[in-house]
C-alpha cells in the first residue's frame, strides 16, 4: 500500500476541492492509504476506509509570510503533513498552499539530500509530442549559480527516469540560442558543467534549448533558474486558455461553424485534453529528504486529482531512492563544482 499524506486545507479552495479529489483518487487506486490532515470540522464529514485523519490547528495562508509560516503556526496542517513523511507514517505529501511556505517548511523538516545545495521545484508543461517537458526550476530559486542548475539537471533525470519510464532522458538548458557562446556568465558556466556531466555518464545533455523547444519536446528536461520557469509555466496554461476559448468563440459564430465544430469535435475534443494544464498538475520539490509535491493553488478537483496520482506514482517507482543514486554518482563532480564556486566566492577581487 502507498501511503500519501495531504494537506487538505491549503490552497484556493481548500476542502471543497482536495477531499473531493481524495475520493476520487481513492476510487481509482485500490492500493492507496491516505493521511489527510485539516482542522476537525472541515474534516469531520469525510469517511473512508483507507482514509486516516490527523487533525491540525491551524492553517498556513496564501498570503501569510515566511516567518509566520514556519515559526509562529507550527500546528498548520501544512507542517503535521509533511510530518507525516519525517515520521514514515506516509511516503508523500501532497500541499496545495502556499509555495514558499511549502518549501521553508519542507526544508525545515525533512531537510535536504547531501551534494544538494538548494531544493526545485520539477513540473511539467505539455508539449507538442503528447506528453510533457519536465522543467526546473518553476519558482523555487529566483536567482541560481550554475552549480544549481546542475543540481536540477540531475535530479530532473532522476524524475523523467522514475515517471516517464526514460532510462536516459535528455537535459536541455533553456537559453537565448543554441549556440554554446550565448547567453550569460552563469549560462555559459552551467553549460560547460552540463557538457562535463554528460561525459562522465552522470546525465545526456542535449544542449541549450531556446523557449519554443519546451512546447516542441525537443529536450525530455529543460534546466532553467525559477524565474523564468515559472513564467514558462503561467505562459503556458494562459496559452491553452486562449485557444481552448478561441475555438469556442469561433465555432458559435453561425450556424456553418456549429457544424464545421461538430464534424471536428472529436479533434478539438483530443487536442483540449492535450492542452489541459490540468493533466500535468503536481511539482516534485526535489532534493529533499522525502517526497513532497506542489499542487497548483487555484487547482480544481480534477487537477488536485492528478497530483495525488503523480505523489503516488513518484513514491511506488522510488524516486526518492532513484534521486539518491543518481546524485551519489555524479557527487565527484557534485563536490567538485561546489569547490570551484566556493574558491570563486572567497577569490580577492
Amino acid at each position: 500500500m502507498i501511503t500519501i499524506a495531504v494537506d487538505c486545507m491549503g490552497g484556493d479552495h481548500g476542502t471543497s476541492v482536495t477531499l473531493p479529489a481524495c475520493l476520487a483518487f481513492l476510487n481509482q487506486h485500490s492500493d492507496a492509504r491516505l493521511i489527510l490532515v485539516g482542522l476537525p470540522d472541515a474534516l469531520a464529514s469525510f469517511s473512508h476506509s483507507r482514509v486516516n485523519t490527523v487533525l491540525a490547528s491551524e492553517v498556513v495562508g496564501m498570503d501569510d509570510p515566511l516567518e509566520v509560516a514556519l515559526r509562529r503556526k507550527k500546528d498548520s496542517s501544512m507542517r503535521v503533513a509533511i510530518q507525516q513523511v519525517k515520521d514514515g507514517a506516509a511516503q508523500a505529501v501532497v500541499s496545495a498552499g502556499n509555495t514558499a511556505a511549502l518549501m521553508a517548511i519542507s526544508r525545515y523538516v525533512l531537510k535536504t539530500l547531501d551534494g544538494i545545495d538548494r531544493p526545485a521545484i520539477a513540473g511539467q508543461i505539455p508539449n507538442a509530442k503528447g506528453h510533457g517537458t519536465t522543467v526546473l526550476d518553476m519558482g523555487a530559486n529566483v536567482d541560481c549559480t550554475a552549480e544549481h542548475l546542475l543540481q536540477f539537471a540531475v535530479m530532473g533525470a532522476a524524475l523523467v527516469s522514475a515517471l516517464d519510464n526514460r532510462e536516459n532522458p535528455t537535459v536541455g538548458l533553456l537559453n537565448i540560442g543554441e549556440e554554446a557562446i550565448k547567453g550569460n556568465e552563469v549560462i555559459k558556466k552551467a553549460g560547460e558543467l552540463l557538457r562535463a556531466a554528460s561525459k562522465a555518464g552522470d546525465l545526456n545533455f542535449y544542449g541549450n534549448v531556446e523557449g519554443n523547444d519546451i512546447f516542441k519536446g525537443t529536450a525530455d528536461i529543460v534546466v532553467c533558474d525559477g524565474f523564468v520557469g515559472n513564467v514558462a509555466l503561467k505562459a503556458s496554461e494562459g496559452l491553452a486558455t486562449m485557444i481552448v476559448n478561441f475555438l469556442k468563440i469561433e465555432f458559435s459564430r453561425n450556424i456553418l461553424t456549429k457544424m464545421a465544430a461538430i464534424a471536428a469535435y472529436p479533434i478539438i475534443s483530443a487536442l483540449k485534453n492535450r492542452m489541459d494544464h490540468r493533466r500535468y498538475n503536481g511539482g516534485a520539490l526535489l532534493g529533499l529528504r522525502g517526497l513532497v509535491f506542489k499542487s497548483h493553488g487555484s487547482a480544481d478537483a480534477v487537477a488536485f486529482e492528478f497530483a495525488l496520482a503523480r505523489a503516488y506514482d513518484a513514491a511506488r517507482n522510488n524516486l526518492l531512492d532513484r534521486v539518491q543514486a543518481r546524485i551519489a554518482h555524479a557527487a565527484p563532480l557534485l563536490v567538485a563544482t561546489e569547490a570551484s564556486a566556493l574558491s570563486r566566492a572567497v577569490a580577492p577581487t
